[in-house]
């Protein structure tokens, strides 16, 4: 799977083209950050966010994921090995009371992958909690099948001993509202769908008065861990039968499908069949967006600006292409364009050849 990912974009990514802290930090409002968009008949034009409703046309329809964030990184000490402390970042949760996780090693500012073997280890966590590390995942050289045992509700136990998951481009820790889209309804990603942090209340209002809708949907994402870029294990996901509906009438209509983020791609092509109809469903999204295999009911895409051979640069290249892609990161790079969560965006509009 990793070499999969490793097929998609490279490029160098300066320190400079990194943001280090929220817009707000930097006195820009959160709709105020830099837009590109590229468009098939067209080189990348540059906008700012809030002109999303002069960009995008009356009839089409925004589709966000409403998965709030949650305090996701834990300090874990080992038993053996001197009692040394690392960094758990819960994932995804499992049923039957399992978790993915990632355990990392603390590197200041921030923290980098911790490869040792720790099968069979239980790690003590605050306040009495523990986790057991039962076996690697088994398409993951990073990720960990755990018991996790909490001696409170995880909400209540998170907001007290958790904090946000952070790497080092982010030098010092946010509180969690910093990682909240302002619509989020249901915690439960490891890191924030960043694609929609930038939509504020009165920007979704001015969308919506311009004839532009938007609908929800959830997809609960684990971590992405930037060293590694190896492709998503299923991630639990829930399309409302009205969402689907309204996905399937704007491209009836001749509407254009946007999705807000990768993780809201992910959502709708699980539940897309092969005529291009979306479908309610709710589980576990294992669909692998891949150029080879294409999109069957997005037509846009908003999105940050990702890491070089990021296995999120293949969903790109699904919709747009790879032409398309590559005047797009060169043009983002040569222009200032800012990566990572707290970064710029851009607006995939490839036309009518981004539908399959």
């Amino acid at each position: 799977m990793t070499a999969v990912a490793a097929a998609s974009l490279d490029f160098a990514l300066p320190v400079e083209r990194q943001a280090h802290e929220p817009p707000e930090a930097r006195g820009v409002a959160r709709d105020g950050v830099r837009l590109m968009v590229s468009r098939a008949d067209g080189l990348p034009t540059d906008h700012l966010v809030r002109d999303l409703p002069g960009v995008l046309r009356p009839g089409d329809l925004l589709v966000v994921n409403t998965s709030g964030t949650l305090a996701a990184a834990l300090d874990a000490r080992r038993r053996p090995g001197g009692g040394s402390v690392l960094a758990l970042h819960l994932s995804i949760r499992l049923p039957a009371g399992l978790w993915l996780v990632e355990l990392r090693r603390p590197a200041p500012p921030a923290t980098v992958p911790f490869p040792d073997d720790v099968t069979g280890e239980t790690l003590d966590l605050p306040a009495g909690g523990t986790v057991e590390l039962l076996a690697r995942h088994p398409d993951s050289r990073r990720l960990w099948v755990a018991a996790v045992r909490l001696p409170a509700p995880l909400d209540a136990y998170l907001a007290a001993h958790g904090r946000p998951i952070r790497y080092s481009h982010v030098g010092r820790d946010w509180p969690l509202d910093a990682y909240q889209t302002v619509y989020a309804t249901e915690a439960g990603s490891a890191e924030m769908p960043s694609a929609g942090r930038p939509l504020t209340p009165r920007l979704i209002t001015e969308l919506v008065a311009h004839g532009i809708g938007v609908s929800p949907l959830v997809l609960h994402a684990g971590v992405s861990s930037l060293e590694d870029h190896e492709l998503p294990p299923p991630e639990p996901y829930r399309v409302p039968p009205e969402t689907a509906e309204r996905v399937n009438a704007t491209r009836a209509a001749g509407g254009r499908v946007v999705a807000v983020g990768t993780t809201v791609v992910r959502a709708l092509e699980t539940v897309a069949d092969e005529r291009g109809t979306a479908h309610p469903g709710h589980g576990w999204a294992d669909t692998i967006v891949t150029p080879a295999r294409g999109v069957r009911v997005v037509d846009g895409l908003l999105t940050g600006w990702h890491e070089p051979r990021a296995s999120h640069l293949l969903i790109l290249e699904a919709l747009a292409g790879r032409r398309m892609l590559e005047e797009a990161y060169a043009a983002a790079l040569e222009r200032g364009y800012l990566w990572h969560e707290f970064g710029d965006l851009h607006l995939l509009l490839p036309g009518p050849t981004g539908r399959r």
